[in-house]
């Protein structure tokens, strides 16, 4: 189980990881949209995780949607270590109903976001969903991960983005997913990610 906790003036967020776990979710952010998202990332990834955070929602979700991304990327780097025997890739495609989601990545060392997604409206309850493309890129910027995203259809907002975040956990689970064959290789040609 990994441990990272990050604290500022803004908010004061502990994330425990298990990138190895059963999809267990332990999550308490504030933003309850934000709470059903990563349920899914957990779930779908089949990764344990623990998200606690105190933020200043009273002014807005921005802060604390923006901090978690940034981390749970540090847990995530953190329990991906020098990456040896991963597979390095993952990707999957997600239907929701009438949404469908692609997600991409590649644990690359290399921080970059390629989100491609209109949403069919702004607001998905109270929740804004231009945040969405703050929490994935604090993510990456802090996992050191290339990731795309692209939401191919839909007409539901609340499908859009869940489609999206399920993708995304299916794809982190099989870029971590270790390879049989090359248990004591980082995957790359370089020897290091």
């Amino acid at each position: 189980m990994t441990k990272v906790s990050r604290k500022t003036n803004e908010t004061d967020i502990s994330v425990e990881l298990n990138i190895h776990g059963n999809g267990i979710a332990n999550i308490d952010t504030g933003v309850p949209f934000m709470d059903h998202m990563l349920d899914q990332v957990a779930r779908h990834g089949l990764m344990d995780i623990a998200i606690k955070c105190n933020g200043d929602t009273e002014i807005d979700d921005h802060h604390s949607v923006e901090d978690i991304g940034i981390t749970f990327g540090q847990a995530f780097a953190k329990a991906v270590g020098d990456k040896k025997g991963f597979n390095r890739y993952g990707y999957s495609y997600v239907p929701l109903d009438e949404a469908l989601s692609r997600a991409v990545l590649d644990l690359s060392g290399r921080p970059g976001l390629e989100l491609n997604v209109s949403f069919t409206r702004a607001m998905i309850g109270t929740f804004d969903v231009d945040l969405i493309g703050e929490f994935f890129q604090g993510f990456v910027n802090h996992a050191l991960i290339t990731l795309h995203i692209d939401n191919i259809k839909g007409v539901n907002s609340h499908h859009q983005a869940e489609t999206m975040f399920k993708a995304f956990g299916r794809a982190l689970r099989q870029a971590v997913t270790l390879d049989e064959k090359q248990l004591n290789t980082i995957p790359s040609t370089k020897g290091s990610l």
